[in-house]
């Protein structure tokens, strides 16, 4: 369900979108290997006539849920996109997660395998998320970002039951366009995300179970 994903590219992943006049870079996040929820990692969203990057929670709860004792969501899914907990952040809070790849875990919980999933031509990944803008309280994930996940298909069951919404440059600019009405941003995520042909993965280190550790080697494949 991406429950970690590889960042390491930040300025890269700018160059897919020359259709803005201008890029505000506004984020401090430095190169990661092994993003895991609770990091503030790098998002574009538009501002005006601007794309921006800027640096934003991984993970959303909005102050009425914390009221309520409910998680916070790192995930949402896409077929609960239109519905009442993200309808507003479908319709006001559109981001783009850029990213290399994110990791899969398979077998027992006591001997799991994690796995890198990214596309073949290794080009950026550009996943669906939602979040909340406003002023920053005590509770950081009140203004955070959520994946949009959505059921897996083909090859990629092998690996999880769920994956990211990843995204060509130019679909991805149409779900950050603000013109965009949600019932059509909702049907970009449902019909015109990458398909399982368009990934491949490997095995990697255990390294990568532990948040702590960090390092380009965490995403090297694993050689049988």
């Amino acid at each position: 369900m991406c429950g970690r994903f590889d960042q390491n590219d930040i300025s890269r992943m700018l160059d897919d979108f020359g259709w803005v006049d201008e890029i505000l870079r506004r984020g401090q996040a430095e190169p990661c290997w092994n993003v895991a929820p609770t990091m503030r990692r790098a998002i574009l969203f538009v501002e005006g006539a601007a794309l921006v990057m800027d640096d934003k929670y991984w993970g959303y709860r909005p102050q009425w849920a914390l009221a309520k004792g409910l998680p916070i969501a790192n995930h949402a899914r896409r077929d609960k996109l239109l519905k009442g907990y993200w309808s507003g952040l479908l319709k006001r809070g559109r981001v783009i997660v850029p990213a290399d790849g994110w990791y899969e875990w398979t077998g027992p919980r006591n001997d799991r395998q994690p796995w890198h999933i990214h596309r073949q031509d290794r080009r950026p990944l550009y996943m669906a998320g939602v979040a909340c803008f406003g002023p920053e309280g005590a509770e950081p994930a009140s203004t955070g970002f959520a994946l949009v996940t959505d059921d897996a298909q083909g090859g990629l069951l092998d690996v999880h039951g769920r994956r990211p919404v990843v995204f060509t440059a130019e679909d991805a600019a149409t779900w950050l366009d603000p013109a965009t009405p949600p019932e059509l941003a909702e049907q970009l995520a449902r019909e015109l995300a990458l398909g399982p042909e368009a990934f491949e993965w490997y095995r990697v280190g255990r390294a990568v179970n532990s948040s702590r550790n960090q390092g380009e080697q965490l995403a090297l494949r694993l050689e049988d």
